[in-house]
């Protein structure tokens, strides 16, 4: 990957349920791009990785606090999935507000999988174009979104991908979009 992610700061939001793949592949990515993460979280310590939701897939060491948090700190978003993390993350204020501060910023958010639940939650995908795992996709479109069964659908500054099986075109497409911070309207497969 030719783009490089040198100084930039990419925030990783993720909990307990967080399916394991979905962050340690895209943080690889990023790091090899150069960048500098963080996994922040709605509390201290260690986050439960899982794997297929259903396994438990060993730990991640949490950077910081969500709530100690601010949008202007960084320069991008991940949002992993796991149906059990975005669930969790969907009912706390600070990580609502957090995801919602960043989306009106312009600044680049990614999310797969279940991630975009906390899109929702923040109010944010009304009229934009997203995909995601199928069983959410309902709860997008009745939240405003025009949802698409695509690998990766680039939107603005909202970059959505279905599953860990389209990790390679998701980690390529956020290690490029994260490098331009690119908001132009697009959308993409």
């Amino acid at each position: 990957m030719a783009e490089t992610l040198q100084g930039r700061r990419v925030a990783i939001l993720a909990t307990d349920g967080v399916e394991r793949v979905e962050l340690e592949k895209p943080r690889e990515a990023l790091e090899q791009a150069g960048a500098q993460t963080e996994v922040l979280s709605i509390h201290g310590g260690e986050i439960q990785a899982r794997e297929n939701d259903l396994d438990a897939a060993g730990t991640f060491t949490v950077d910081g606090l969500v709530a100690d948090a601010s949008a202007t700190d960084y320069d991008a978003l991940l949002l992993p999935g796991g149906t059990v993390n975005p669930d969790q993350l969907r009912v706390d204020p600070d990580a609502v507000s957090f995801v919602r501060q960043f989306v009106e910023s312009g600044k680049p958010v990614a999310a797969i999988c279940h991630g975009p639940w906390t899109l929702i939650e923040a109010g944010v995908v009304e009229g934009r174009t997203l995909t995601s795992f199928p069983s959410i996709r309902t709860d997008l479109r009745n939240a405003g979104a025009d949802v698409v069964d695509q690998d990766v659908v680039v939107d603005g500054n909202l970059i959505t991908s279905r599953s860990p099986d389209d990790l390679p075109v998701f980690c390529s497409t956020i290690v490029s979009r994260f490098a331009s911070n690119s908001t132009e309207e697009e959308v993409t497969s």
